[in-house]
């Protein structure tokens, strides 16, 4: 009886631990407009329901930089895929994630090495960083 008590409570946090890490970040979801922007662009990031995400800065009509993004499984781990940047998909790893937020890592990238999302009220925030730089963005909902 004892044993399968253990058992039992294994399996249960297992599953319980799954869930939570299994779990798309749908905060994100909705087009996006930075507020602490560069003087003259708009920088705009949009996810769908399928956590496909376009991130572009506009200056006048140029576009100035744009990123596809997007949150997928790799291995059993949720990643987040950026292309456009690097040469090549460059992934990033979830190492922590809540109902409001999530942090991501590759140390082998050179600028970010970490980039977490958060929700606090109505404003969506990110932070990219390595060692030695940080950049911080804030963004509003799009009505």
């Amino acid at each position: 009886m004892r044993t399968l008590t253990i058992l039992s409570l294994i399996f249960l946090l297992i599953s319980c631990n799954s869930k939570v890490k299994s779990e798309k970040p749908k905060f994100l979801i909705g087009n996006w407009v930075r507020l602490n922007n560069a003087v003259n662009s708009t920088t705009f990031e949009n996810w769908d329901k399928d956590f496909n995400g376009l991130g572009y800065t506009l200056k006048e009509q140029d576009t100035t930089f744009q990123e596809i993004l997007k949150i997928e499984r790799v291995n059993g781990k949720l990643n987040l895929k950026v292309i456009g940047v690097n040469e090549n998909p460059t992934y990033f790893v979830f190492t922590n994630q809540t109902d409001t937020s999530f942090t991501c890592k590759n140390e082998k990238n050179e600028f970010p090495k970490k980039i977490k999302y958060w929700i606090d009220k109505e404003k969506l925030y990110a932070e990219v960083s390595n060692d030695n730089a940080k950049i911080d963005f804030i963004f509003k909902r799009l009505k």
